[in-house]
């Protein structure tokens, strides 16, 4: 989905979470801050997009005094396209009017989740969640440690995607090439005895020349010919009743009739009323006695016929008592057998075959992969050095950054080799792997780098950043903040911040409030504009006092 179309998180629906008794959150574009005092609830928010992303849940979240607590976000794409592929996938319901509802409730005994009104499993929400929000915390940096997501990363910059697409494909036929070699290589031989009884079965079956649609008629041919006897003696009665013996059957006695009601006919029309319906069962008397001549010749098997049938059946009865219960379950055992015999019997030629596949496929494989680090060779300094920028904008003045492509010793899913991004914050110092710095505030400015560098790059419409300013403070604080306020021209982007330097060029602001409310405590959330919004950040900047105003009233203006 992340692939195609813009994405934004619209509404944001909390009922009975935690502090939360009810919530609704209408969001907008470009960035948006939410602040409030420590305990507040800030966490509900980061907590309830995360049921929606598929995080597993317990009914501690629940409102003391409630029974459930629902979350439901409803999200508003560009272009639904790819979204509906995954729904179709799942065998969900589309968007409508490219709109997407999520909806989750945690109950005391049972968890349930829906997507477009339909009732979802956890995985396809997860499945589908990955796609819809990229959500950072102080210490939720696995992704961006990951040396895959690191390569995932260069390659988006690089626009590699055609060329990973048409690497990934021949990696696919090179490696079920390899897959097959490496199994008909590493196969036991066949046994004499097992070849010998191979070969048997297959002739057994192939002898019999099966047709499954033909059992049934046989073996009601073979009912007719052992009932023959009778049904011709039963028949023969019938037929002598009809046509009778000297004159005496019923067809003759018909035609006497006739004649008598022709008579009485000539000498009264009247009769014709009730007379009518003779010839008719005259006629039908006669088309009887045709068919059961017709069924009497064919009652007369040859008995060398019936016993012929009876051998095809009691074959039938043999085969299927050897190789399945069926002729069907019969003729898919002989094409085990042929295929088995067929892959021991040309092992060598197929050996030989898929060899020259695996090396064909190959030489493809490494062609492409080639060409794929060619790309990212040329474009790790251009990424390096955008990402370098943003971090002398972060407070990293002299900081080193660099992206290492080493070779793989052996080909892998995404190519020849690997990426790792290497940081070193102090001059003079070596650079490390980025998952050796242990200062989450470090951690946190080079993946905000990072993430400017390739906004253009980047599809994750959605990004929610929650306290990953944590630790720094003063002029980086407002870089930070004017780093998100860039990222949310081209995304939405949600901060969850501490900092009245990030709240202070955020599009809108919103404050979360704990309040006793009917001796309950409960989490609100409101918007804060204008003389709010201004109080607000003076309670960020530590307390009131014209001083603290002025500073809040020129942070906003910029």
């Amino acid at each position: 989905m992340c692939a195609t179309g813009k994405l934004m998180l619209t509404l944001l629906s909390i009922r009975n979470l935690a502090l939360v008794d009810q919530l609704q959150w209408e969001l907008g574009r470009g960035l948006i801050a939410v602040t409030g005092e420590t305990g507040a609830g800030k966490s509900v928010i980061v907590g309830a997009l995360k049921l929606v992303l598929g995080e597993r849940a317990d009914k501690s979240l629940i409102r003391s005094g409630a029974e459930t607590c629902t979350v439901e976000a409803v999200f508003e794409l560009d272009d639904s396209s790819a979204v509906d592929s995954l729904l179709e996938q799942a065998g969900l319901p589309a968007c409508e009017e490219k709109q997407l509802i999520i909806r989750r409730v945690i109950g005391g005994s049972s968890n349930r989740q829906f997507i477009n009104s339909a009732v979802a499993t956890l995985g396809v929400l997860k499945s589908i969640g990955v796609h819809l929000v990229d959500l950072h915390g102080p210490h939720d940096h696995q992704g961006l440690l990951s040396v895959e997501r690191q390569l995932a990363m260069l390659d988006a910059f690089a626009g590699n995607s055609g060329d990973l697409a048409a690497y990934r494909e021949c990696y696919a036929d090179w490696s079920r090439a390899r897959r097959e070699w490496e199994a008909l290589r590493d196969a036991a031989d066949a046994s004499d005895q097992e070849l010998e009884l191979l070969r048997h079965q297959a002739d057994e079956i192939a002898d019999a020349e099966l047709k499954p649609e033909e059992e049934e008629e046989i073996q009601e041919r073979y009912r007719r010919a052992n009932n023959s006897a009778r049904l011709v003696e039963t028949t023969g009665n019938a037929l002598r009743a009809l046509s009778g013996i000297e004159g005496d059957g019923l067809l003759d006695r018909l035609s006497e009739l006739q004649r008598a009601v022709n008579e009485l006919e000539r000498q009264d029309s009247g009769v014709l009323e009730f007379t009518s319906g003779l010839e008719s069962a005259a006629l039908e008397m006669q088309e009887l006695e045709g068919s059961l001549e017709a069924y009497l010749s064919d009652l007369e098997i040859d008995p060398e016929e019936a016993a012929q049938l009876e051998q095809r059946i009691n074959l039938f009865e043999s085969l299927k008592r050897k190789y399945g219960p069926t002729l069907v379950d019969v003729l898919e055992h002989l094409e085990r057998v042929e295929e088995r015999l067929n892959g021991v019997e040309n092992r060598s030629e197929r050996l030989a075959e898929l060899e020259e596949a695996v090396r064909a496929a190959d030489e493809s494989l490494k062609s492409i992969g080639r060409k794929l680090g060619a790309k990212r060779k040329k474009a790790a300094p251009r990424l390096a050095k955008a990402v370098a920028g943003h971090l002398a904008d972060l407070g990293f003045k002299q900081a080193t950054f660099e992206i290492q492509l080493c070779p793989v010793a052996q080909a892998g899913p995404s190519g020849l080799e690997a990426a790792e991004f290497q940081f070193g914050p102090n001059p003079g110092e070596p650079v490390k792997a980025l998952r050796q710095i242990a200062s989450s505030g470090e951690i946190s400015r080079v993946m905000l780098a990072l993430k400017t560098a390739l906004a253009d790059q980047d599809s994750t419409p959605l990004m929610v950043f929650d306290e990953i300013d944590a630790n720094v403070g003063g002029e980086i604080a407002r870089s930070v903040g004017e780093k998100m306020a860039a990222l949310g021209e081209q995304h939405q982007v949600v901060s969850i911040t501490h900092f009245p330097q990030v709240a202070a060029v955020a599009a809108r602001h919103f404050l979360v409030v704990k309040e006793v409310a009917g001796q309950r405590t409960v989490s609100t959330l409101r918007e804060v504009a204008e003389e709010s919004r201004l109080d607000e950040l003076v309670r960020m900047l530590g307390g009131g006092g014209e001083q603290a105003r002025a500073l809040a009233e020129s942070m906003l203006k910029g």
